[in-house]
């Protein structure tokens, strides 16, 4: 499994959950007890205790990421591997988790797993990342993210965009009464533009944000690398630019789909 910074976590995360509309189908309210797998840095943790008013214990295999979960929200947190988890059957009425299975080289065994350990329900929202969609007042900002999204698909070697496939791992895994359902997340950049925008600004500028994946796009460019890499640092120079001249606009919608599966009798 891939691993992530908290930081990298905490802005491709951003806003995420403004709306908590997409996590309907998880009857949270009716839950005494969800794990959170793949929890991270916490913020579907977090959500789901709001919601739910029962127990979430969030798991992750990685300790720096726990510990930012644990001083960050209210929930005990766990070390655990996904495909491995250190509880009994039944342990939980709902397994959950968040952008986990787009990262697993099996996502349907890791889901045999959350099957073995939940007692009633098992839940995943993850993103297609073959169908996000950007719009831009730079205009060579959309044709480099495509550029880089493609070879990003190309060199990652697990399925990231998985997206309402995951209805087959679901069934794959024994699980029933399985139902997805599409939600978009729309990222906005405007004027007034916060630090979080600024930031992501500079590291385009810098060619940071693209260094996050170096590896999977030089599996899938090889030395075509370091001219992507200074062809995005000159278009994050005009961004910068933009947003210093309050001209920069920018959107983006990533799609992701919530599964949910029933654990049978």
């Amino acid at each position: 499994m891939r691993r992530f910074s908290a930081d990298y976590l905490r802005r491709t995360r951003r806003g995420l959950w403004a709306s908590r509309e997409a996590l309907d189908a998880l009857d949270l309210p009716a839950r005494d007890r969800i794990l959170d797998v793949g929890c991270g840095t916490g913020e579907l943790t977090r959500v789901l205790a709001e919601e739910s008013g029962g127990e979430v214990i969030g798991v992750d295999a990685d300790p720096d990421l726990l510990a930012v979960a644990r001083d960050e929200t209210d929930c005990p947190v766990v070390a655990g591997d996904a495909e491995r988890l250190p509880f009994g059957d039944g342990t939980a009425d709902l397994v959950a988790c968040q952008a986990l299975l787009v990262n697993l080289p099996d996502p349907t065994a890791t889901l045999g797993e959350f099957r073995r350990v939940a007692a009633d329900h098992v839940a995943a929202v993850e993103p297609d990342n073959a169908d996000v969609s950007v719009e831009s007042t730079v205009d060579r900002e959309v044709g480099l993210e495509r550029r880089v999204r493609e070879a990003y698909l190309e060199g990652v070697g697990t399925d990231v965009a998985l997206g309402d496939r995951a209805i087959r791992a679901f069934e794959a895994a024994g699980l029933v009464d399985v139902t997805t359902r599409r939600h978009y997340h729309r990222k906005v950049i405007e004027p007034p533009y916060d630090e979080a925008d600024l930031r992501d600004a500079t590291r385009k500028a810098t060619g940071a944000g693209l260094a996050d994946h170096e590896t999977e796009l030089r599996r899938a460019v090889g030395a075509e690398y370091d001219d992507l890499r200074a062809a995005w640092r000159e278009m994050g120079r005009e961004v910068v630019e933009a947003m210093q001249a309050g001209t920069y606009r920018r959107a983006e919608v990533v799609p992701f789909d919530v599964t949910v599966g029933r654990v049978p009798e």
